[in-house]
């Protein structure tokens, strides 16, 4: 059988002038990674003002118009598994999840199986969205492996393109829990601060220069002091990988138990005693308006028990 091709059009946005060109249209066409339309020049699929591009890293013209050819998704290669889940809301159109610490959303060197979407791919028997790729089915946003909390998947391609707008519009309400180190000077504060890949080390995040990274801004609060340590609330104003823990390490407040940005420091002992090794993040509260009947959606999940008793012994 042969497969079809749908022709999309897309207009590089002013303010993404002098971006690369997998870049910018990117930032123009949410439902697509950045990874699939650099796939898409480089095979020849996408065509400008002056014809037929092929490099990814040429610079884009604000308010150029691009046409690019995207095939079909192929049927999925991933295998659908028998894994347990979460669901916390369910429609023929979307499904929330609340995600356990330790499972790999989708499916990626290293991690080629056991992933959510494997999971997803058995509960919803191929009702999933493949606007996004085949690598990725349903798939709208990412939280790490190691951060428990709500996350929302696609089941159609018309709700993820609507989920993709609000995300892109930053409209969605996300909040998570964090225990940090050390108590914070104020009750409240916002971190504005762009990130980008680190020069030195590809599989970190880091703050750069406002201009060379990615825009991204964090509103904190504290909800309660603990000892040497605090319980805040982020929310976030964007959703940029590895935000809240880049963002609170940059004012002096990794999270505990972070094995990439944090260090135990004072509590060294207590996260060694109960085993604690893994970021202390949890998502959640996720909110949203559902993309085809337009209700005003709100979940809310518990920090799960693990970050629950680092809570209780930190308690002054």
């Amino acid at each position: 059988m042969s497969r079809g091709v749908s022709i999309v059009e897309a207009r590089i946005a002013d303010t993404a002038g002098g971006w690369r060109l997998d870049r910018a249209l990117a930032d123009a066409l949410p439902t697509l990674s950045r990874e699939r339309i650099k796939a898409l020049i480089s095979t020849g699929q996408v065509t400008g003002p002056d014809g037929l591009v092929r490099d990814p890293a040429r610079k884009a013209a604000g308010g150029a118009l691009f046409t690019l050819e995207i095939p079909d998704p192929t049927p999925a290669h991933n295998e659908a598994q028998d894994i347990a889940l979460k669901i916390v809301f369910e429609d023929e159109h979307l499904i929330v999840i609340d995600k356990p610490a330790g499972l790999v959303v989708h499916p990626a060197a290293g991690n080629l199986d056991g992933t959510l979407v494997n999971a997803l791919l058995h509960h919803c028997a191929g009702q999933l969205s493949g606007i996004g790729g085949v690598a990725r089915p349903g798939i709208v946003h990412r939280i790490d492996k190691d951060t428990s909390g709500l996350m929302v998947a696609a089941k159609t391609d018309p709700a993820h393109v609507g989920l993709a707008r609000q995300f892109k519009a930053h409209t969605i309400d996300r909040r998570y829990k964090a225990i940090v180190n050390g108590n914070v000077k104020t009750p409240t504060g916002t971190v504005n601060a762009s990130l980008a890949r680190s020069p030195n080390n590809r599989k970190k995040i880091a703050v750069v220069r406002e201009g060379t990274g990615r825009h991204a801004i964090t509103h904190w609060r504290r909800l309660c002091e603990l000892r040497h340590a605090d319980l805040v609330e982020c929310r976030l104003e964007t959703g940029r990988t590895h935000q809240v823990r880049v963002h609170m390490t940059s004012i002096g407040h990794p999270l505990l138990g972070d094995p990439v940005y944090g260090s135990p420091g004072k509590h060294r002992a207590l996260l060694e005693t109960l085993n604690f090794r893994r970021q202390a993040l949890h998502a959640a509260h996720l909110g949203f308006i559902h993309p085809i009947n337009s209700n005003a959606l709100a979940f809310d999940s518990e920090m799960p028990a693990d970050m629950q008793e680092l809570y209780a012994n930190l308690i002054v």
